[in-house]
């Protein structure tokens, strides 16, 4: 029962039991009650009429970086002499300076102002309605409203720079880039020896093949390179995941993955994104900045989930891919994954898998005892088999310990060297 109700139905009471027993003492008693009331009844908010406006400092932030929050209420109706205000933060937002809430008198046409600033961890987030509380001074009446003031803004997955990536797709595109296309021609890799032709430059020539054929001339052809098409697949299953907040395996994941886009657009290459898991989340392949944005949004929204359908890479959508491009696998893998593998492989896919290591997730939130580093040992041989069946099948496979860097771990294992240190290693 509300506070107006109770003290009403008092002084009705007192009011009804001085009449019956014709006390005037009872009756006074009713006075102070009724100027309560009638004060209350005087001063109360009649109606709320706000208007209520939000202002962000940015609509796009690297997860982590701070967002300032700026929301301006003004009344457009009779003067309030309580109001409280209480913005409802989304749900991954930390308030990391000033309050999201203020208690006020706002007079007819006045304003009032909260600022205060969030940090977000990756995701897209959109802000509520602003819960508003009005009543009077005496605590009698009290009316409450919510108030639409949208604003949105993704904090995006933080990206490494990473040094060039040594990819070989079957099939390139016609314009020039980083990736050797299999097909003879100006380049800086030697490719083979064939016969002069007119226009070829001088330098070019062969002189220790022409010898040996005093009637012809032959010149030194270099590979081509050229630009790809390359796919990445974010593993989003549940299962595939360990750990839990900023530190779990996903995260971790969707930062490599974002820094692998990076690299792969920044090299001019037309790259395309899936996130499969609870569904099929699919960025159509593009080029330059636009298409970086595109898919660290795809990326800053990606979730993990369970799916009946998708729980296994049976029912990988190929056919968003081009036939004999390059795709990329961002999983730590199952055993039950290789025979998808192995089909990709045979359709005539270059399958690069970048496996996150769980155990440099797992093994570092549990007590130090003979069966954790047991269950360790007996996890990295059946990793290690796995890994072996994997690239007998001819798919590159980078094991990564999450605790280390990535660009370490990418570089070591596909950072391209120039030719001549390739030669040297396959004469040793």
């Amino acid at each position: 029962m509300s506070r107006i109700l109770f003290l009403g139905a008092l002084a009705y009471a007192l009011l009804l039991l001085g009449l019956i027993t014709l006390n005037g003492a009872v009756l006074v008693l009713v006075l102070p009650l009724a100027l309560y009331i009638g004060a209350a009844l005087l001063e109360g908010p009649d109606q709320v009429q706000l208007e209520a406006e939000r202002t962000l400092s940015v609509d796009r932030v690297v997860a982590g970086m701070p967002v300032d929050v700026r929301l301006s209420v003004t009344n457009t109706g009779p003067a309030l002499e309580e109001v409280l205000l209480e913005d409802q933060i989304p749900g991954g937002l930390e308030v990391i300076d000033g309050e999201p809430k203020a208690f006020a008198s706002l007079a007819a046409g006045q304003s009032l102002e909260l600022a205060y600033t969030v940090r977000a961890r990756r995701g897209g987030f959109e802000f509520g309605p602003v819960r508003v509380a009005a009543g009077d001074h005496l605590g009698l009446f009290r009316k409450e409203a919510l108030l639409q003031a949208p604003a949105r803004f993704s904090a995006l997955p933080e990206t490494s720079r990473l040094h060039r990536i040594a990819i070989r797709p079957r099939r390139t595109r016609s314009a020039a880039g980083p990736v050797p296309s299999r097909q003879g021609g100006s380049g800086v890799d030697f490719y083979g020896v064939r016969e002069y032709q007119m226009g070829d430059p001088r330098r070019w020539i062969n002189w220790r093949a022409s010898a040996r054929h005093p009637r012809s001339l032959f010149t030194n052809e270099f590979e081509q390179e050229r630009i790809a098409d390359v796919g990445l697949i974010l593993d989003a299953r549940r299962r595939s995941d360990v750990g839990s907040g900023d530190d779990s395996l996903f995260e971790h994941a969707v930062r490599a993955t974002a820094s692998l886009a990076d690299r792969f657009l920044s090299d001019g290459n037309r790259v395309g994104l899936l996130v499969y898991g609870r569904s099929l989340d699919w960025t159509f392949p593009g080029y330059g900045k636009i298409q970086r944005e595109r898919i660290l949004r795809a990326l800053a929204r990606a979730q993990t989930g369970e799916s009946q359908i998708f729980d296994k890479l049976d029912y990988l959508p190929t056919g968003f891919f081009p036939a004999q491009s390059q795709l990329v696998l961002v999983s730590p893998l199952s055993l039950d994954d290789l025979p998808m593998l192995i089909r990709l492989r045979a359709r005539g896919y270059e399958v690069l898998v970048i496996r996150p290591d769980p155990l440099s997730v797992e093994v570092g939130s549990l007590e130090p005892k003979p069966s954790v580093a047991l269950a360790a040992r007996i996890v990295t041989v059946e990793r290690t088999l796995l890994k072996r069946k994997v690239q007998q099948a001819g798919i590159q496979v980078v094991d990564w310990r999450v605790d280390q860097a990535f660009d370490q771990a990418i570089h070591t294992a596909l950072g391209r060297r120039p030719q001549w240190f390739r030669a040297a290693a396959v004469e040793a």
